[in-house]
């Protein structure tokens, strides 16, 4: 079964997550199929992309699929690991990508929808980073997403604590660019569409091309980057780390060690 419906239909193009059951867990299959489907948008020339998840969800996506994870210390995230690639595509997608977030956004999750140009929520809306929950560490990519998003305070709690943060607070960090009412988002996410599909495709997707390159200009130095991937080694290599997986997999409070 596809993990993901695409459609398409005035130059917008819609990518909605179909695996409710597994809460739209970010797996392989789902991430190959965003792949594909975001190259498949560009080449119909797409003016707005949207990305949502199927009417009512309760959670948009519960980030990584925790039992496709390894088991060997190996870092899940590689540059060519399907979740980096859909992130890449995201950002680099040519016309604007709006994330329709209704439900919660658990882990990588909130690190694929902050890739996303523009955030539209509901009440219900939450975001809630969870590696500290399962003995990993995110990588540098990652965590700029989440401070650009959120600011350095907010971020660090959301790292620390592992708690949702609501969406009204969200908004206020301007991680989210507007909080509608649960029954009026589909509507207000497609007019916005439609008034951006209208404008110039050509300005649109330099203007998108210019804020990316201007906000992406100061770069990690090589020291500071090497120090990150170091942590994330060390992380990844843990007992808490496998006791965090397990502990998720058998559905149970996990007790970690710091080792």
């Amino acid at each position: 079964m596809s993990q993901i419906l695409q459609s398409f239909s005035n130059f917008i193009g819609t990518i909605t997550f179909n695996n409710s059951e597994r809460r739209n867990a970010l797996s392989m299959q789902l991430l190959e199929e965003m792949v594909a489907a975001l190259e498949t948008f560009k080449e119909k020339n797409a003016r707005v992309l949207i990305i949502r998840a199927l009417p009512g969800s309760k959670v948009w996506s519960a980030g990584m699929c925790i039992d496709e994870l390894p088991d060997d210390g190996k870092d899940p995230l590689t540059h060519n690991h399907p979740f980096e690639r859909a992130r890449r595509a995201i950002t680099n997608f040519p016309a604007p990508v709006i994330a329709m977030a209704e439900g919660s956004i658990w882990g990588g999750a909130c690190d694929l929808a902050t890739a996303c140009d523009i955030i539209i929520g509901t009440k219900k809306t939450t975001f809630a980073i969870t590696p500290a929950k399962l003995g990993v560490a995110y990588n540098a990519t990652g965590i700029l997403h989440i401070l650009k998003a959120f600011g350095l305070q907010t971020a660090k709690e959301m790292f620390f604590t592992a708690s949702p943060i609501s969406a009204e607070k969200a908004g206020r960090m301007g991680a989210l660019n507007h909080l509608v009412a649960a029954g009026d988002i589909e509507e207000f996410t497609y007019n916005m569409a439609k008034t951006i599909s209208k404008n110039s495709p050509l300005s649109v997707s330099v203007a998108k091309k210019q804020i990316n390159a201007i906000s992406q200009s100061t770069s990690l130095n090589s020291a500071t980057y090497q120090l990150i991937e170091e942590l994330r080694l060390k992380a990844f290599t843990s007992k808490d780390y496998m006791e965090g997986k397990k502990a998720f997999l058998e559905k149970r409070g996990a007790n970690f060690t710091g080792e």
